[in-house]
């Protein structure tokens, strides 16, 4: 597979991430704005009792926004008093022409909620006055509702300090009330929508742009030697590494900031490996088939990871500088999958975190994760070697035949999650 190709693929696979995820995004928009609103569009909180023997309940709040240009929120405020006699307010008015209006007067202010105790949180405001019984009539209301039964006022937010007033009409004490607060966003289902057509637009990009990638197979030729084939009956992936003599005792401990264009280029590869394990586990499903280019650009992803942790701390069994390239051949170690032909549709939903957990158990012990982290066991084996190249110039080779068994195993498990093969990988670090 050429540059050209694996750059396609790394783009497309990018659009196609970005566009699961506007999927996503507008979908839940979606999805929130049909399944929490009611009849009006409203996302509206249960009713609360509200007990008070102030003049008035006030609860205070600011609107973020600059200048006077009205928000597309609609605030609704639904009250209705537990004595069907009684005829209530509820106002909406600027903050500062309220406390000017309830000035003197004994009133409860709500603060707060607190959720352990579920519960408001009051400041008592003392004063021995009452209110004008005519509250709609004062001119500090922006909105306003009064009468008997259930009131209720609807109004669209506007940038600034604002309080909302909840009493008796004729300014008595003792407040006994059901209310509820919701809102409603005219724009949600509209942002939605945009939002879910933007990633289903982009998706159809991703997916033309891999296929551009992968329409045409490469001849065999192209195709450098790569680890020997796998006997029959084994399993399908191969992992080979030769230790290449002298080893610079110093070299390893440094090679972790040589290899950082190596990161950087590997995180941009994983990252469209991801979305190609995306399109393949689809593929797997509809049609029983890893898309041989497709598996082909994720076993070069595999390779190239193997030979970066080779060469740094998975292995350290080389001091030779790892190739930018996804291609088989030309390393002292080397990684090939036998490519399946037909895959279980069923075994690919389960076998990548189901069936593949007794192997996370060991890895996370032997390697400190799977394939491509670098910790656990296998870092501190690399290590000794190491220190016995320091004083003896020479790595063991049982302790080298071990920490490539641990990696085999690994990269074993993980071209198994990577729906790469069917076969369960065995409980052993031999070839």
């Amino acid at each position: 597979m050429n540059a050209g190709k694996v750059v396609l693929i790394l783009f497309g696979g990018v659009v196609l991430l970005f566009s699961l995820g506007l999927v996503i995004a507008g979908g839940l928009a979606l999805g929130i704005e049909r399944a929490f609103t009611d009849e009006s569009g409203f996302f509206a909180v249960r009713s609360t009792y509200l007990a008070r023997d102030a003049a008035a309940i006030v609860l205070s709040a600011p609107i973020a926004g600059h200048g006077p240009r009205r928000s597309a929120v609609i605030l609704r405020v639904s009250v209705t008093a537990t004595d069907p006699g009684k005829s209530l307010f509820v106002g909406i008015g600027a903050r500062r022409d309220v406390e000017d209006y309830l000035a003197g007067a004994g009133y409860d202010e709500i603060t707060g909620y607190e959720s352990p105790h579920r519960r408001l949180t009051w400041r008592v405001h003392a004063g021995t006055a009452a209110p004008q019984p005519s509250a709609a009539a004062q001119g500090v209301w922006r909105v306003s509702a009064s009468g008997a039964g259930t009131q209720t006022l609807a109004w669209r937010l506007e940038p600034g300090e604002w309080s909302l007033v909840l009493m008796n009409a004729d300014g008595s004490k003792g407040i006994r009330v059901a209310g509820s607060i919701g809102a409603r966003a005219p724009w949600l289902f509209g942002v939605g929508l945009a939002v879910l057509l933007a990633g289903i637009a982009l998706l159809a990009v991703g997916i033309v742009l891999i296929a551009l990638a992968t329409r045409r197979p490469e001849t065999a030729a192209a195709q450098p030697a790569s680890a020997a084939p796998a006997a029959p009956g084994a399993f399908p992936l191969v992992l080979g590494g030769e230790k290449t003599e002298p080893l610079s005792p110093w070299l390893w401990l440094v090679k972790w900031f040589l290899l950082i264009p190596h990161f950087f280029v590997l995180g941009l590869l994983w990252f469209g490996a991801a979305a190609v394990w995306v399109i393949a586990l689809f593929a797997i499903l509809f049609t029983g088939r890893y898309p041989k280019r497709l598996f082909d650009f994720t076993v070069g992803v595999l390779r190239w990871t193997w030979r970066v942790g080779f060469y740094g701390c998975q292995a350290l069994g080389t001091d030779r500088y790892p190739p930018f390239t996804l291609r088989a051949g030309g390393y002292p170690a080397d990684l090939d999958v036998a490519y399946p032909g037909a895959l279980s549709r069923g075994r690919a939903l389960v076998k990548w975190w189901l069936l593949a957990i007794p192997h996370y158990i060991v890895l996370a012990c032997l390697q400190g994760g799977v394939g491509v982290h670098y910790g656990g066991l296998v870092l501190i084996l690399a290590i000794f070697g190491m220190v016995s190249v320091l004083f003896t110039g020479h790595y063991p080779n049982d302790l080298f035949a071990l920490v490539l068994g641990i990696n085999r195993w690994s990269y074993r498990v993980l071209a198994y999650v990577g729906l790469l093969t069917d076969q369960y990988p065995p409980f052993r670090l031999d070839q």
